[in-house]
């Protein structure tokens, strides 16, 4: 019998339930597991803190957050992280 192409599959059950441990959403959790390099960390982007208002508004608006305009730094730290 077939695999069902219904059922979502996950490449890295332990990443994927540390992150939703950690209070990320099942979806967003799902996404970082199935990445092609799950589990390896990058570390080269610099942190959200780090970055000044407009970069984070830059980010915000490139993945859609509504809002945006409105948000102050906190704020788009928050949408962003929790996207």
């Amino acid at each position: 019998m077939a695999k069902s192409n219904n059922i979502p599959q996950i490449k890295n059950e332990e990443q994927y339930e540390a992150l939703v441990g950690k209070g990320y959403s099942k979806e967003k959790a799902a996404r970082i597991a199935n990445t092609e390099n799950a589990g390896k960390k990058g570390g080269k982007a610099s942190t959200y803190e780090d970055r000044t208002k407009d970069e984070l508004y830059e980010q915000a608006k490139k993945i859609g957050i509504e809002g945006r305009s409105k948000m102050n730094k906190k704020e788009l730290i928050s949408a962003l992280r929790n996207n």
